[in-house]
């Protein structure tokens, strides 16, 4: 069957897609790589006619032209679900919010929740069959879709066509209008790692085994791990990541990974986004060892578990004496979101021989003067990520530390032993001075 006449009928310049915007609207853009451009250009332009218009989208790689219209946010407000350094930034201007979330809920969020006047997504072109693919990020895309009133596709010929999975495309019967664009997609290269990102990562590694299934986040210190698993002798791996690495790419070529001991999704990586550079967005295109979901199978809690020895690895910001780790916020200040790290330290714990390991540099320096990220309590402000009885392993450059089922006095001490040794005496008299810490401790 041809849908050649159908795609004619929808097929719209950018500039007449977005008339059906009006004032008040709550829009949404995409996610992560797979945002609009041309019709983010086109809104843009209809500022002066447009009022209290708000949009949400998850880690922007683009500054939104919007918002750059826009720079008092008296037309847009702009809105973003896990901040990138870009939504940082705009954040610290005021012209960006953030939207709290455990993010293996967000597609609930909006099927019971969430309004949206008009969904905007980037996808591939129309297959045979009538069907647009989300590309490297299906996320929340189809939950979105089903609430949209309006419904607007951004075809762009450079998006990988990542198979599902289930949710990882839309037919040309459910959608009202389509624009086509041609950009690159953002380039993300993964980067060597540090020295203290390797040396972090050289206490994680002898804790993984053949047949163990792996979740790396964002950052340097994960990627890290990622090759050096490329380069060790561990056999019949499996990937269940929130999302797809480029240092996974070289775990497969390496042959590392097969998911031949996986219960879900066996023999298959299972993912529900990407970043990378071409290396990665080549490798996913139409690669039947892949399977792109929807977040809220991804990172289930209850989905994880179903794999044994599930190792889940992430970073955070700071954490304190007892163990609350703050993985997104300076302060008061928004740096990123809660993300996938609650969902995967719950997830692999639970998970038979699973591990959960959130790692960070012991300091970090501001202006000239170091400063611990373990610290005797949160800075005020700071947002819980991980509540302190969900974590497992914490790691620095100094040594690794399991702290469930320690008391408070027992997880100082293990704190305090891998904090930087510079500010442990320090740390000591603090402990001191929380009540959380014996004469016995070492």
């Amino acid at each position: 069957m041809s849908y050649s006449g159908e795609y004619q009928k929808k097929l719209v310049t950018p500039e007449e897609a977005v008339r059906v915007v009006k004032s008040g609207d709550w829009v949404d853009y995409g996610a992560f790589a797979g945002q609009v451009v041309a019709l983010d250009k086109a809104l843009a332009a209809r500022k002066e006619e447009l009022f209290d218009v708000k949009i949400r989208a998850v880690t922007a790689l683009r500054a939104p032209e919007v918002v750059k219209a826009d720079p008092e946010a008296k037309h847009f407000i702009y809105n973003n679900w896990h901040f990138s350094g870009i939504d940082r930034k705009l954040h610290d201007k005021g012209l960006c919010y953030h939207i709290p979330l455990l993010y293996h809920e967000l597609p609930g969020y909006y099927r019971r929740f969430a309004d949206v006047d008009v969904a905007m997504l980037p996808v591939t072109p129309i297959d045979e069959h009538g069907f647009f693919n989300f590309g490297p990020q299906v996320s929340h895309a189809k939950a979105t879709c089903e609430k949209s009133k309006v419904i607007i596709l951004e075809v762009n010929p450079n998006i990988p066509r990542c198979l599902g999975g289930k949710e990882e495309s839309i037919h040309i019967s459910q959608v009202d209008y389509i624009v086509e664009s041609n950009w690159t997609l953002p380039q993300i290269p993964s980067g060597a790692p540090t020295e203290i990102e390797s040396k972090i990562a050289s206490y994680i590694m002898p804790e993984l085994e053949d047949g163990s299934c792996i979740q790396l986040g964002i950052g340097g210190m994960p990627n890290a791990v990622g090759q050096m698993i490329a380069q060790s002798d561990l056999n019949n791996l499996g990937l269940h990541s929130e999302m797809f690495t480029e240092s996974m790419v070289d775990m497969v070529e390496s042959g590392r990974v097969t998911g031949a001991n996986k219960t879900t999704d066996r023999y298959k990586i299972a993912y529900t986004f990407a970043f990378g550079t071409q290396k990665t967005y080549n490798f996913l295109n139409n690669n039947p060892m892949c399977a792109i979901y929807p977040v809220d199978y991804v990172n289930d809690p209850f989905i994880i578990a179903q794999n044994e020895k599930v190792i889940s690895i992430n970073n955070c910001i700071e954490v304190d004496l007892t163990g609350q780790v703050c993985s997104e916020s300076s302060g008061t200040r928004q740096i990123s979101g809660t993300g996938g790290q609650f969902d995967f330290a719950f997830g692999s714990y639970r998970s038979k021989g699973g591990k959960s390991f959130i790692a960070m540099e012991s300091t970090f320096k501001k202006g000239d003067e170091l400063r611990s990220r373990i610290k005797p309590s949160l800075t005020p402000g700071a947002i819980v990520t991980t509540h302190r009885a969900i974590v497992h392993y914490l790691v620095t450059e100094y040594g690794i530390v399991n702290l469930k089922g320690k008391s408070t006095w027992e997880r100082a001490e293990a704190l305090i032993s891998i904090a930087h040794p510079n500010v442990r005496e320090d740390l000591i008299k603090e402990a001191e001075n929380l009540g959380i810490w014996r004469r016995s401790n070492k």
